[in-house]
């Protein structure tokens, strides 16, 4: 499947947004996730289904001040 993940576009085979993350090893990661502009939340991940050319928006918490 053809995506747009933070901006750089990537062919990854996977369907939902879970599987996107386990590929890219993001599973477990304290993150938050955007598809084509939406939030989807932590558990919705499993049901959310990707289509080609969606833009994917992976952010994780950075530490410092």
């Amino acid at each position: 499947m053809r995506l747009i993940i933070n901006g750089e576009p990537e062919t990854i085979a996977a369907t939902t947004l879970s599987q996107l993350l386990a590929a890219l090893d993001y599973e477990g990661a304290w993150l938050a996730t955007a598809v084509n502009g939406e939030l989807v939340h932590r558990e919705d991940r499993d049901d959310h289904l990707l289509n080609d050319n969606d833009r994917i928006e992976i952010l994780t918490p950075m530490q410092g001040g």
